[in-house]
């Protein structure tokens, strides 16, 4: 499976679910079940390297904007939903996670940025193909700590300085 099938798959099941982030996830193991498993994993480590690559203090800040705060979990839970939001979000908020304000079209707290569903579709697709739980992708593991230089996620002023655009559209009123 190449880049472009991922991305391709990504963005059909979630304009079929609607954006519904739990409907998502439920249409990305359907899909996913329709294919080989090899195939199956090669969609797991294409989400995996995304999820990983997304491990950043910025994303991080970002997150803790439109959320309203993000601890550890929370943001595995983001990563999860931004590789879900397809290539162009996932692309822009690594460029620049303060863009998120413009590719965002609307964002709900209670509703969007939990992925958590998205992050485990390929593993459900896979045991229910084989049978068996899926094998370890090989890939490299996740980095101690996230990439970037750290800063304080609870300081509200530093996170409107670094975030101004996602601060006055998505940050607290």
């Amino acid at each position: 499976m190449d880049e472009t099938e991922f991305w391709e798959i990504i963005d059909s099941t979630r304009e079929a679910a609607d954006g519904d982030p739990e409907d998502h996830a439920d249409l990305l193991v359907e899909r996913l079940v329709l294919l080989d498993p090899d195939s199956v994993l090669d969609f797991a480590r294409h989400f995996e390297a995304r999820y990983n690559r997304a491990y950043r203090w910025d994303l991080w800040g970002a997150a803790a904007v439109l959320l309203g705060g993000a601890g550890d979990e929370a943001f595995d839970y983001f990563r999860c939903w931004l590789i879900g939001q397809g290539r162009e979000v996932f692309e822009g908020a690594l460029h620049d996670p303060d863009s998120l304000a413009e590719l965002l079209d609307d964002f709900d707290e209670e509703f969007d940025g939990d992925g958590e569903d998205l992050g485990y579709a390929a593993d459900e697709a896979y045991e229910q193909l084989t049978g068996v739980v899926a094998p370890d992708l090989g890939a490299p593991p996740r980095p101690g700590e996230p990439d970037g230089v750290p800063f304080s996620l609870e300081d509200d002023s530093a996170l409107a300085a670094r975030f101004p655009s996602l601060w006055d559209r998505f940050g607290p009123s």
